[in-house]
């Protein structure tokens, strides 16, 4: 009897310990998610005011650019449909930075994080789409300066200087294009390009997330 006795205690302060390791572990777990959710939510904050701003700045890039093609209208034909062709181009990378702003409010890690992954993925490779475009703009900031009476006349100073400018310019601008990739996010060359807080806030929210993924399937 008393052997029954204190197997039943010995069992009982088994499961007590038991209880006492599971509490402490599910604890320990709501502490790292809550801490890696207000890490991750911070940098969203601040990804959010960046692309407010960059928005912002980009409107009234816009409107500049618009004054001044309005104000020189066809003088140059070059630099009108250089300028018109740039202004095109931020027009749709604002837009792209708005839709990224609804994105991101849209990301709720209180919620699944799971969507919240897929959502920052989706912000990760629209943010590469949108730079891999703008770049396609830079061949246009030398072919806005040229001049008609350059190439009509055929002077020599155009093929040995601003010919040769544009053509590297859209050679850099095609391989760019090309090569900006999530694929070559490790490599010098993109993080020289992307070490912007447009690029490093949205890496450092995925990782904050990851953390709390990895450490829900351990637990698992």
């Amino acid at each position: 009897m008393e052997t029954s006795i204190d197997n039943l205690l010995q069992d009982y302060k088994n499961r007590t310990e038991e209880n006492l390791l599971m509490q402490v572990m599910q604890l320990n777990a709501d502490l790292v998610s809550a801490l890696q959710k207000q890490k991750a939510n911070s940098k969203l904050r601040k990804l959010t005011a960046f692309k407010i701003a960059v928005a912002v700045l980009g409107m009234v890039w816009i409107a500049f650019l618009a004054a001044i093609v309005r104000g020189t209208y066809f003088i140059n034909p070059y630099f009108t449909v250089s300028v018109t062709m740039i202004i095109m181009v931020n027009i749709i990378a604002v837009a792209v930075y708005i839709k990224h702003i609804v994105l991101i409010q849209q990301i709720n890690l209180s919620e699944s994080i799971v969507y919240a992954q897929k959502k920052l993925a989706e912000l990760q490779l629209s943010t590469i789409t949108i730079t891999r475009i703008l770049f396609l703009q830079m061949p246009l900031w030398v072919t806005c300066w040229w001049n008609s009476s350059w190439i009509n006349f055929g002077e020599l100073k155009f093929w040995l200087i601003p010919f040769p400018i544009a053509l590297a310019f859209t050679l850099a601008a095609i391989w760019l294009f090309k090569n900006i990739s999530v694929e070559n996010s490790n490599k010098k060359w993109f993080k020289l390009l992307f070490g912007t807080p447009e690029w490093t806030y949205v890496v450092q929210s995925m990782e904050f997330i990851k953390v709390i993924d990895d450490f829900k399937n351990e637990e698992v």
